[in-house]
């Protein structure tokens, strides 16, 4: 007998040889019946593996992200299968799980086409009903050579000759189709109902644009026909709220040739920019934040001091002022400890914070430049924040709080990433785990759950991100918390301690939207372009019925200019049903019409975006104190449902 300690706790006694199938019937026949793999101490097994001594064990289902992650690499083995079956003479590639799917690699004579997804599809499904199981194999590297190298197939002969020596050389059969393959799988092919194929590509074997152009089937899969549903519509939504798309449409902004990566800001996206700035001024200017900035070119000495000519300058752009080299600015935090520097600080003048709007420019291949998502110019809502040692835990938690203050003003959901030192990065080993230390005791302390990225924080320290979620359930990276013990030592920043002596300050640097130009576009597909009152370029658009109601109209508007009220007036000579659609299409929150009853008696009749058809009649000014409240609030209003 073996003991098996499960996910909850408990130990069982089981004959040594019990495969993770039979303790999953064990255990309840429901889990047997939902269960497609396991972990044995943390590593991903068959239902088939067979247990041989004391073991942690859990059972895996579809329900859980490694269950669907088994159930797209099995999905991806009866793809390829299909294709086999259809194409005699292809050659297999590689096809991996990836995120929301799978792909594979073929190498054919024959072009695939879009038609060609839906017959694949078709045998698919033919061979799922069948019911082959996934049987595993261990073989020797020859058994597998030969295998491989007498059906042609030389991709997976290169794969197998490039593996260690000692390693585990498997195979995996479902009817008439064998591939090389480390596992695991699901048991067999019935649990695969809910898929589609999605698109074709092209893919340099290996990565490697100087081997083989081969041909790239994506597809996706779920435990229910549902979750597909959802995800297809979610799709299709994503396609619809593309913030490039609505961009153009809305007259915010729009990307040229001229300037690749650069994006161009139009008036009502500049309306856009100045409402969150303005924002994020405000709220900052109540936490105690002071505003600075510095230069976009910096000497190269500069960089050099900081580390980023070491450890970035990939990342750069450099020009020449007066035969010296310079820099320009991919990050703000130089230029705000040449600010601090100015003067001697004393301990009595921290914690210190400082933020800055500034402009920075990184380098990013053309090939992955996406509308206002990856740029090559955009501005950080950078700060930093220069304290007391003993002053660490007390700041983090203010910018946490800060950050989650601004996250649900936007209707945000978040989740939070703790990333430790990477391989490239500067400092003492000493100093990184005092900085890890604080930053997990502040999450900690404001009870938030977090996943640690082993190696992914800044070459200068360890860093919280915060990703937010949208409407559609995508997440995006914005916010960070990054504690550094490096730059105040490389730019030998101090500040007179209460013993008179010279001392070192620790450092944070923040943001909170991130870049406020991917910040719009998360909000513009987040929001479908209906953004809320507060934002919203024009907040209210005024459609007098005819001429004789343009005086009234353009009267209204004066009022709601010397208000702030952010107002257009329609005086085309259009018909009034046709105005309305075009404020509808163009999202505005507000529509007024006026005629001759609302000139008579000083009133509106109100239509809300998304809210139907129908003219709610009120006076002007409790209009007036609707929408102020409405602003002020900073209401989301139905926006996220449209």
């Amino acid at each position: 007998m073996i003991k098996v300690t499960l996910k909850d706790g408990s130990i069982r006694e089981v004959e040594k040889g019990t495969t993770l199938a039979e303790l999953a019937a064990s255990i309840s026949r429901g889990l047997a019946k939902a269960a497609v793999a396991g972990k044995v101490n943390d590593n991903l097994k068959d239902l088939s593996y067979p247990l041989m001594e004391n073991a942690s064990v859990e059972i895996v289902t579809l329900d859980s992200e490694e269950g669907l992650e088994v159930l797209r690499h099995s999905t991806s083995h009866l793809m390829a299968q299909a294709v086999e079956n259809l194409f005699p003479g292809t050659k297999l590639g590689i096809g991996p799980a990836i995120a929301k799917g799978f792909y594979y690699d073929f190498d054919s004579e024959h072009v695939f086409t879009p038609e060609d997804l839906e017959k694949i599809e078709k045998e698919m499904v033919r061979l799922a009903k069948e019911n082959y199981t996934y049987q595993r194999k261990e073989v020797a590297r020859s058994e597998a050579l030969d295998y491989f190298g007498k059906l042609g197939e030389n991709y997976k002969v290169e794969l197998i000759e490039g593996l260690p020596e000692d390693a585990t050389i498997s195979m995996y059969t479902q009817g008439n189709f064998t591939d090389l393959c480390a596992g695991p799988h699901i048991p067999s092919t019935s649990i695969i109902k809910a898929f589609k194929l999605m698109s074709l590509a092209g893919a340099y074997w290996r990565g490697n644009e100087k081997n083989k152009m081969l041909q790239r089937i994506y597809g996706t899969v779920f435990a229910k026909a549902a979750d597909l549903e959802d995800y297809l519509f979610k799709l299709e939504e994503a396609k619809r709220r593309d913030h490039r798309k609505l961009g153009l449409e809305l007259d915010l902004f729009s990307l040229h040739d001229e300037g690749p990566g650069f994006p161009f800001f139009h008036p009502k996206g500049m309306v856009l920019r100045n409402a969150l700035e303005d924002f994020w001024r405000q709220e900052h200017r109540k936490r105690g934040y002071q505003e600075i900035k510095t230069p976009i070119i910096l000497n190269r000495s500069l960089w050099e001091q900081s580390g980023h000519w070491d450890h970035y300058k990939e990342n750069m752009y450099f020009t020449k002022i007066d035969d010296q080299d310079f820099a320009v600015k991919p990050m703000n935090c130089p230029g705000g400890m040449i600010m601090y520097r100015t003067k001697l600080r004393s301990y009595r003048d921290l914690p210190l914070r400082v933020g800055e709007l500034g402009l920075v420019h990184r380098h990013e291949l053309s090939g992955a430049l996406h509308g206002l998502l990856r740029v090559r110019n955009f501005t950080q809502d950078d700060a930093h924040i220069f304290m007391l040692p003993s002053q660490i835990k007390s700041e983090l938690l203010g910018v946490i709080e800060l950050v989650d203050t601004f996250y649900k003003v936007f209707g945000f959901e978040y989740h939070v990433e703790l990333s430790t030192r990477p391989e490239d990065s500067m400092g003492s080993d000493e100093d990184w785990e005092t900085a890890t230390r604080a930053l997990q005791a502040a999450l900690e302390e404001r009870g938030l759950d977090y996943k640690i990225n082993e190696g992914d924080g800044a070459f200068y320290g360890p860093k919280i991100d915060f990703h937010v979620k949208d409407c559609l359930d995508r997440t995006w990276q914005c916010g960070t918390i990054q504690l550094d013990f490096q730059m105040p030592e490389k730019f030998d920043l101090t500040y007179i301690g209460e013993d008179g002596q010279k001392h070192r300050p620790v450092m944070i640097h923040r943001v909170i939207y991130g870049s406020i130009e991917r910040f719009i576009a998360l909000l513009t597909e987040h929001y479908a372009g209906a953004f809320p009152t507060w934002l919203a370029p024009v907040q209210v658009r005024i459609l007098p019925i005819s001429e004789r109601h343009q005086e009234y109209a353009k009267a209204l508007a004066a009022r709601f200019n010397e208000l702030d009220i952010r107002v257009e007036t329609d005086d085309r000579k259009e018909k009034v049903g046709y105005k309305i659609r075009e404020a509808q299409t163009e999202k505005i929150p507000y529509t007024l019409v006026v005629g001759d009853q609302e000139a008579e008696t000083d009133t509106v009749a109100v239509r809300r975006y998304g809210q139907g058809d129908a003219g709610e009649k009120m006076t002007a000014a409790d209009f007036i104190s609707l929408i102020q409240d409405d602003i002020k609030s900073k209401r989301l209003l139905t926006a996220l449902a449209q």
